[in-house]
């Protein structure tokens, strides 16, 4: 038979015990808040361009190298998704798009801009499959069209404001519409049939048309809109000057210069980032207005 004992330990004994205990385990157990600080969060939508796991692979090593901290990338499905995670302080940065940077300027700073075709611009395109005949937007009435994301500035809102200056709105024109929740899978329905015209980000389908040409040949661009501030790099602007901030923006300003960082480019089809101004997306917070004022 084992007989039970108590040990009866005194307050400052067990305190002693306590704090002795915690020092011999690591910094980040002890330090859990600092310890998760350490961690730089980079948020991408779907307005990145690949799932390519040598892709991402790559990103991740070249940003933790050049910022020194580990780095980790949040992927999620809308834009709404990584906007939100934004907004609430959950990530470092996120690349997302010019139309959630003006639907929460007040609250989102810019870190940096890609540049393509060494200009930080590009062109939302209107699409059909390349056997049919029509001349523009007009002839789409009536369609089943498919757009990006309801957040998406190339992939919704400029054919949005372009109906908004007819006075309608998209479901007051299209027959019906449908949101693929990706710029690939616009081309993807359109090439396919299961939609009659689709709304997609221009360097989307520029890099699918030398990438992927047996897909992009099955439909041919109807109209290209202006040049618009190409989807950015955000942070909260509360954070734009912070330390975890500055370093993924010199990590990125710095890609191509560096080797890896080219190399990223290279997938990426790009030729960089720079620092613009806020002003670059002026003309989307311009359609964004036009279309409230069609609102009720």
């Amino acid at each position: 038979m084992v007989r039970e004992t108590s040990v009866k330990v005194r307050p400052d004994s067990a305190r002693r015990v306590l704090l002795s205990a915690l020092a011999t385990l690591p910094l980040a157990a002890r330090t859990g808040r600092a310890a998760s600080a350490a961690v730089l969060r980079f948020g991408l939508t779907p307005v990145f361009l690949s799932n390519d796991l040598e892709l991402l692979s790559k990103l991740k090593n070249y940003l933790s190298r050049q910022t020194g901290r580990e780095v980790q990338l949040v992927q999620r499905r809308t834009y709404e998704e990584i906007t939100a995670l934004l907004l609430s302080d959950q990530l470092t940065a996120a690349w997302i798009c010019g139309y959630p940077l003006v639907q929460y300027r007040d609250k989102l700073g810019l870190v940096a801009v890609p540049l393509w075709r060494k200009q930080p611009l590009y062109s939302s395109y209107l699409i059909v499959s390349s056997d049919r005949g029509v001349a523009g937007i007009d002839d789409l009435r009536g369609d089943l069209h498919a757009f990006s994301d309801p957040n998406s500035n190339s992939g919704y809102l400029v054919t949005a404001a372009l109906m908004a200056e007819k006075g309608v709105k998209p479901e007051g024109f299209f027959r019906d519409t449908i949101f693929t929740y990706g710029h690939r899978n616009v081309v993807r329905a359109v090439a396919s049939g299961l939609a009659q015209s689709g709304s997609v980000d221009g360097y989307v389908w520029e890099v699918m048309a030398s990438l992927e040409p047996e897909l992009t040949s099955r439909t041919k661009v109807i109209r290209k809109s202006e040049l618009l501030g190409f989807p950015p790099v955000a942070c909260l602007a509360a954070q734009a000057n912070s330390t975890d901030v500055d370093l993924i923006r010199k990590a990125l300003l710095s890609m191509a210069g560096d080797p890896e960082g080219r190399a990223i480019l290279s997938l990426l089809k790009l030729d960089g980032f720079a620092e613009e101004p806020q002003s670059l997306y002026d003309p989307i917070a311009a359609k964004m207005q036009l279309l409230r004022s069609l609102s009720p």
